[in-house]
């Protein structure tokens, strides 16, 4: 097999497609028999970093940017100057700047595969062989998909993982030490990179093979998590279920110690990219909800999220119905009043650094939901 092919029903992310300078390199096939490609992505240094700051009001250059006239400040008043000529009497178009994009603009890669690893090879030789080891510290290293059908999209990585991540690796005075439970963690990159400054994550999903590639995500990247010391526990967390999976029999299940862990000593809660059906969506916050009401204190989670244009012909025109149902529990989440917890919803803005090479579109949002609960005495009156 020299290239993936794409059929109909399978969903493709940007991420992948459109990954700058980016190649792929098949690992192996997993237990279903998909390819399993390994990506690389850059964490940025500061000099190299994106500043996505909104630019200061009046912070432009006083010829327009059509450059049909030219104007300059006299006793503190602008004038019009009459139109920009150059040397030769013609007139001075002034080019709007293109934007700089990292390294380069958005190509397009498709998903060749160069060479497959024996499935037995170490993370560290597969390293040596990447002839770039010399930057391999600042590097995150996901294995993942392509081409999945809609119930595997957690296998592949997504966008607004990214953003998560971004904002993570921007507060790492906020979640230093803290203990955090992500929720639909995929191939578990925010997970990874918030590892990098909290003490302890765990991370969850559902099925094994997806687990699998997770955990092998989490040793790849042990050159991220050993100079803080911070760790990240690969466990399964079914949203349809009730209870979690404490049998010592099934793999990635938890333990008595960790159930007691995450109820006492939870920080935060994440989730990333998880809402593209109603009924997981649904069944989404009705974990959060469980999840809180074990907790003893308040608590705070942040969700990120892009708002996906669909052409539907029930419409006959764009709509964005998953994005739509996820801010009506939002909204359903901010008007619940049970007595025990208050909720409070807030959209942050998407202005910090950027430290991942991804398009930041401005579809991409994050939020934030924070839990109080009422003082002992007042919730047992």
């Amino acid at each position: 097999m020299a290239q993936v092919t794409l059929r109909h029903d399978t969903v493709l992310s940007d991420v992948h497609l459109l990954q700058p300078n980016g190649s792929h390199q098949m690992s192996r096939l997993n237990a279903v028999g998909q390819p399993v490609f390994i990506a690389k992505f850059k964490i940025l240094r500061d000099a190299e970093r994106h500043d996505n700051s909104v630019p200061e009001k009046g912070d432009t250059d006083n010829r327009t940017e059509k450059g049909d006239t030219e104007t300059k400040a006299v006793g503190g008043q602008v004038q019009d100057v009459g139109p920009a000529l150059d040397e030769d009497g013609d007139l001075d178009i002034v080019r709007r700047p293109e934007k700089q994009c990292p390294e380069s603009v958005r190509l397009t890669v498709h998903p060749i595969i160069l060479r497959q690893c024996s499935p037995l090879l170490k993370p560290e030789e597969e390293n040596e062989d990447d002839g770039d080891n010399t930057c391999f510290k600042d590097t995150l290293r996901i294995e993942h998909t392509m081409a999945t059908p809609l119930e595997d999209v957690g296998k592949q990585v997504w966008r607004g993982a990214f953003l998560l991540a971004d904002f993570i690796l921007s507060q790492p005075v906020m979640f230093r030490g803290a203990t955090v439970l992500e929720l639909g963690a995929g191939m578990g990159l925010a997970s990874i990179m918030m590892a990098t400054k909290a003490k302890k994550v765990y991370c969850t999903d559902v099925g094994e093979d997806l687990l699998k590639m997770c955990q092998r995500n989490v040793v790849l990247n042990n050159h991220l998590l050993e100079p803080g010391g911070g760790e990240v526990r690969v466990r399964q967390l079914d949203w349809q279920q009730q209870d979690l999976c404490t049998d010592a029999d099934v793999e990635f299940s938890w333990t008595e110690e960790e159930v007691a862990d995450i109820f006492d000593n939870i920080n935060f809660i994440i989730a990333a990219d998880v809402f593209y059906d109603d009924d997981l969506t649904d069944a989404f916050f009705r974990t959060l909800c469980r999840l809180y009401s074990y907790l003893p204190h308040g608590c705070v989670t942040y969700i990120s999220t892009e708002k996906r244009m669909n052409f539907t012909v029930q419409h006959l025109d764009v709509s964005c119905e998953a994005y739509d149902h996820f801010r009506c529990c939002l909204s359903r989440l901010s008007h619940l009043v049970d007595g025990q917890i208050s909720f409070s919803v807030e959209q942050l803005p998407s202005t910090f650094p950027q430290f991942l090479h991804y398009e930041r579109i401005e579809q991409l949002e994050l939020w934030k939901l924070t839990t109080t609960h009422p003082p002992f005495d007042q919730a047992h009156t």
